[in-house]
């Protein structure tokens, strides 16, 4: 029998004002664990909630010594709930899961198999999802085809909060704004691999939606910020200096389309805007210049003074050997 590389399954429930969902979801959790083959446990975080919801938690976790719960001290954000989440947990596979019964738990195991297979991160696919089209399905399609014409990560639903991670794919990450749906991208950028597959979704019963249209250009910020980190967090001058560059090309072409039509059209220039957004734009282009200096100086600065790395290191072989004899020597 080929032995299993999950020992411990950590599924992680951030809620908020979810008290009549809770009490159903704990019992459907406890149905679906009588049957899972790993040790596990259940870290629910409760969002600050102002309804009994902690109250419902504390009094299951008296009962089950797998569940845990967090009650944060107010109402932080989905991104800051599932982080808690994770620095508690002790698993090595993360599996969140929303709190409003839309998941279902017995897509778990699915998961879990993939990553058995040699995955380090399995994202669910809510093909058909049951939320209105207008202001959810539609909105969703269309940051999701964008979101992966930026990174480059070709995915169906990164809005889906059943996903299951190896802990070590997110060892250094941190959830900032409303970067949690970005996990697989942040996760594939450091070398993990990524899959997909369908999972049930089933329409909401108690409550109301947290989010709307409202959270579309939420969603667009924290791409271009998550691109910057990304791909400049160590080289910003690289990022401003470019826009620099665009802004310097912009005032040299419209300079000398200035020179040309004093010097052969005979045109008085007073009566064109050419010469102002000339001089807009290297005006720009240097301010530009300057922030990338100062950012980079900033981001080397945040670097070595709390001695981080600008690498990540998977695996070694005889290193701390080679590190002993390095110091024998020495």
């Amino acid at each position: 029998m080929i032995k299993s590389s999950i020992q411990k399954v950590s599924i992680v429930v951030p809620s908020y004002n979810e008290e009549i969902s809770l009490k159903v979801l704990l019992d459907e959790l406890d149905y679906f664990l009588q049957n899972l083959e790993y040790k596990y446990e259940i870290i629910f975080v409760d969002d600050g909630s102002i309804d009994n919801s902690y109250n419902v938690l504390k009094d299951a976790a008296l009962k089950n010594p797998n569940i845990k719960v967090i009650r944060l001290r107010r109402n932080y954000g989905q991104s800051a709930a599932l982080l808690a989440g994770i620095d508690s947990s002790s698993g090595d596979v993360i599996v969140p899961l929303d709190a409003d019964l839309q998941n279902d738990p017995n897509d778990i195991p699915k998961l879990l198999h993939l990553i058995e297979e040699g995955y380090d991160l399995v994202s669910g696919w809510r093909k058909n999802r049951q939320d209105r089209a207008i202001d959810r399905k539609i909105p969703s399609m269309l940051a999701n085809k964008l979101i992966s014409w930026v990174s480059g990560i070709r995915l169906h639903d990164y809005g889906c909060s059943l996903k299951a991670y190896r802990k070590e794919a997110l060892q250094g990450t941190r959830l900032y704004g409303e970067l949690h749906r970005f996990l697989p991208i942040l996760a594939s950028w450091n070398g993990a691999k990524v899959s997909e597959i369908e999972v049930n979704h089933k329409p909401r019963v108690f409550g109301k939606s947290k989010y709307g249209l409202n959270r579309t250009y939420k969603v667009l910020l924290d791409l271009i910020v998550l691109k910057f980190l990304t791909n400049y967090s160590t080289k910003p001058i690289y990022f401003f200096g470019g826009f620099s560059f665009v802004c310097f090309l912009l005032s040299f072409i419209l300079t000398g389309w200035s020179v040309y039509l004093k010097l052969f059209k005979n045109i008085d220039l007073d009566g064109t805007p050419l010469l102002i957004f000339s001089a807009v734009f290297i005006i720009v282009s240097v301010q530009f210049l300057l922030m990338g200096i100062l950012a980079d100086l900033l981001m080397r600065t945040y670097f070595e003074s709390q001695d981080k790395k600008t690498y990540q290191v998977k695996e070694s072989v005889n290193l701390e050997r080679n590190q002993r004899l390095i110091n024998q020597l020495l």
